[in-house]
């Protein structure tokens, strides 16, 4: 159980993170660093009702976006410089969105269902479940 947890708070950190990355990417005006009244109305979205089918999409996706979390941390402290480091990011941000898409939901949706879960516990055991039935 400890495992799982880790799991998804691995996948919900670097979930938040590409998600900050690639709206970054596309305009630097939103990044929350950037525009500090921009971070509010991303962390005040209402809690959303998921079918089971997309949160088992989420459980899924959460696991192997955890696993792509820890190997592009590794590469990520082996980087020499900052240029390198960004192309690290970037090829890791690429990867857990294909992983997204691939499950079956869109990068939006993936977002929305793990800020739900950490606000509902009850949620977030129900995810738990699924992950660990698949």
């Amino acid at each position: 159980m400890q495992r799982m947890t880790a799991l998804f708070s691995a996948a919900l950190l670097t979930a938040g993170l590409f998600s900050a990355q690639a709206a970054f990417a596309q305009d630097p005006a939103q990044d929350p660093a950037q525009d500090p009244a921009a971070a509010p109305e991303q962390q005040a979205a209402p809690a959303q009702d998921f079918s089971d089918q997309e949160l088992q999409q989420f459980a899924d996706a959460s696991q192997e976006i955890a696993m792509i979390s820890q190997e592009y941390t590794e590469r990520l402290q082996g980087a020499e410089d900052e240029a390198t480091q960004q192309e690290v990011r970037m090829e890791a941000n690429d990867r857990m969105v294909e992983v997204v898409e691939d499950s079956g939901l869109d990068v939006d949706t993936f977002n929305a269902i793990g800020h739900t879960i950490q606000q509902d516990p009850q949620m977030m055991q129900r995810v738990q479940e699924m992950a660990e039935q698949s």
